[in-house]
């Protein structure tokens, strides 16, 4: 395939104005006359972005991870791909480890064979503060062991990128130090000081889950985690969707984190594309209204999000004032560099996968190409 005459999203996170050779499935460098039969798409007016990279959402379409369902995980796999989300690691619960094993093997079992690539898994629990569980079910957290992480890894055939913890449990400290050379630690679901979050990151955490969700916010005489991950270097997850966080702090974390460390996720829970009602989220009953998703007996609990990965993005353009370049960069690069997959995905480099969105001047999509292939077509 050649797309042609697209206002491309390029390496250096600018627009060019330029064609795009994807051939056997992966983006050559340079332009090349067309090969007999070769499909040329004029993309003229167009914006060409990566696929997107989703590192943590949980489920879509009426499917959850942790069904481990294997019709379930390619239906998610579907839905994500008609939303230019490219590739995925869908996000565990807090769960019981037999019941974590049995969504390792269900992963471990897909065969990305359509739809979005399964590129990692993210374990969200059962290493969290049961005081700041959130939608996650406390019944179920657990201090952190690097056994139980190997052993899960290992059915998962290591799929296993990011493991959430929360770092004031001594035994999370431990866990921390024990895997962070093969695993990324992100600090998630926390009561930690500013103290005991500089010491996980010193021990090796590299990332916070869900930016000023579950855990304590910015004091002057108690500073909390967030300013321990700014000084560490760390990166931010942030979740876009008009609900989790307010448009002034969401430009605000841009700011302080800079658009090379916020990676944007949707955490999305199985309603996300169905109508308002009840669902469930890790074993909880949850009630939809809108874009509001809650515990149902506790409706002041947000229960994940029910927007995609790509409406976060507009949103953040659109709606909260986030540059497109910086957006982009948040939703594709970023969240691919995290789990380490950046070589083939999130980016439009030569070399990377052929992964392409085409949409209009107000982010509207056109076009979903996978490898080259176009696989959804919204108006082109």
């Amino acid at each position: 395939m050649i797309i042609k005459h697209a206002d491309v999203y390029c390496p250096d996170h600018r627009f060019f104005r330029q064609d795009i050779v994807i051939r056997e499935g992966r983006i050559l460098e340079g332009s090349f006359p067309p090969l007999p039969g070769e499909e040329v798409l004029e993309a003229d007016g167009l914006y060409a972005l990566p696929g997107l990279v989703d590192i943590h959402f949980h489920g879509c379409a009426g499917h959850d991870f942790c069904d481990a369902d294997p019709l379930g995980l390619a239906a998610m796999a579907d839905f994500e791909a008609s939303r230019g989300v490219l590739a995925i690691c869908p996000a565990t619960m807090t769960l019981p480890e037999d019941t974590l094993l049995s969504i390792m093997d269900t992963a471990a079992a897909h065969s990305c064979g359509r739809g979005a690539d399964l590129v990692g898994i993210y374990l969200e629990g059962p290493f969290i503060s049961g005081k700041k569980a959130g939608a996650q079910d406390p019944a179920y957290v657990c201090p952190g062991s690097a056994s139980m992480v190997r052993r899960l890894n290992a059915r998962s055939h290591s799929l296993i990128k990011i493991v959430c913890a929360a770092p004031e449990i001594p035994e999370n400290l431990a866990m921390i130090r024990e895997i962070t050379p093969d695993i990324r630690v992100s600090l998630a679901h926390m009561t930690a000081s500013y103290e005991e979050a500089s010491a996980a990151f010193s021990a090796g955490a590299s990332q916070l889950t869900h930016l000023y969700n579950a855990m304590p916010g910015l004091h002057h005489r108690a500073p909390g985690p967030i300013p321990a991950a700014l000084e560490a270097g760390a990166a931010a997850e942030l979740i876009a969707d008009g609900i989790h966080v307010h448009p002034a702090m969401v430009r605000l974390s841009f700011s302080l984190f800079g658009p090379e460390r916020i990676i944007l996720i949707s955490d999305s829970m199985r309603a996300t594309g169905l109508p308002d009602g009840l669902y469930s989220l890790g074993g909880q009953p949850v009630t939809v209204s809108g874009k509001r998703a809650f515990l149902s007996s506790d409706p002041s609990v947000i229960a994940g999000s029910v927007t995609c990965l790509y409406d976060c993005l507009r949103t953040c353009v659109c709606e909260m004032g986030i540059p497109l370049t910086d957006a982009v960069r948040a939703a594709s690069e970023n969240p691919a560099r995290a789990i380490g997959v950046q070589k083939d995905y999130g980016t439009l480099s030569p070399g990377s996968y052929g992964n392409v969105l085409l949409s209009d001047r107000d982010l509207n999509l056109i076009a979903v190409i996978q490898k080259g292939q176009r696989i959804h077509n919204y108006g082109l």
